[in-house]
């Protein structure tokens, strides 16, 4: 079963503190590349993630972003500085003493300067925050992996649909191959006529000679039994399935080479036109392949 590059998923996950939402987005890279956007404070438990993803996905872009709401105020530890309050509301008796004010210093006047009253995250419990994130995770991982399994599985179709049409492309080339040469004995023959008397004969052994090696020229039986075992690689391939993108892309580009070397050797217009077809399905194949885990 072969896998696209391409998923989405949510997960969440609370433990009574902790609520975690999780949304993981993949797309198409040559290689494994995991980005994570989650807040700063919870920068520890990146390794650990990224761990988690590379155990079941294998190639492309992962971009994961994490959102952590706290339940309750057992996260947060509010810390009174009793002494410095002391100091200021001295400092604040001092001025109205020394200017005469009538007035006095009261809590909301405090409340205003800094650093008397602070609201502080607790430390958090590594272990405990990290067993409640992971159930989101692999929620999230869950919902990409099967979306990536669904696409692969229509990419599959697809491709080898595309394949069978090749390989009717490659029989109607086999079928035209052999008329090439006859008409090109007839062609040469009949301009040869044109150009001598008839009073002169063909010198049939140089006639032969000649369309012996345009046949040889244009032969292109060793690329069509390449062509027919790469497409039969190409078929195990996307079968076994497991990680084999990059393998398929190599086999796309051996494909084209052998192709393009047809169509330089045929010297045919019906056979060049076939093997536009054939490039024509090539590069839509490609294309799907550039999407294979």
């Amino acid at each position: 079963m072969i896998y696209s590059m391409t998923g989405f998923g949510r997960g969440t996950s609370t433990d009574g503190v902790h609520n975690f939402n999780l949304e993981v987005k993949t797309v198409n890279h040559r290689y494994l590349d995991v980005i994570i956007k989650m807040p700063k404070h919870l920068n520890y438990l990146e390794e650990k993630i990224k761990r988690r993803i590379k155990n079941r996905i294998k190639r492309g872009r992962v971009e994961v972003y994490v959102s952590l709401e706290y339940i309750n105020e057992a996260a947060m530890d509010v810390k009174i500085d009793i002494p410095l309050a002391k100091a200021y509301k001295a400092g604040l008796d001092l001025i109205i003493e020394e200017l005469n004010l009538q007035d006095e210093v009261k809590l909301n006047h405090l409340l205003t300067l800094p650093e008397i009253v602070k609201a502080e995250r607790m430390e958090l419990d590594e272990d405990a925050t990290w067993n409640c994130l992971k159930p989101a995770l692999d929620m999230a991982l869950d919902r990409v992996i099967e979306m990536r399994r669904e696409e692969g599985t229509s990419l599959k179709e697809d491709i080898e649909s595309q394949l069978m049409e090749i390989e009717k492309l490659i029989i109607k080339i086999e079928q035209r191959a052999p008329l090439v040469v006859e008409e090109y004995r007839d062609k040469l023959k009949n301009r040869i006529r044109e150009l001598l008397d008839e009073e002169y004969d063909l010198d049939e052994d140089r006639l032969n000679n000649e369309i012996a090696f345009f046949a040889d020229k244009s032969d292109i039986n060793e690329e069509i039994v390449r062509i027919n075992s790469h497409i039969k690689q190409f078929l195990n391939a996307i079968e076994e399935g497991d990680v084999v993108g990059r393998k398929l892309d190599f086999i796309i580009q051996e494909l084209n080479r052998e192709i393009n070397t047809i169509g330089s050797k045929a010297n045919d217009l019906v056979i060049g036109n076939l093997v536009v077809e054939i490039k024509s399905q090539l590069e839509k194949i490609r294309e799907q392949v550039q999407n294979i885990e």
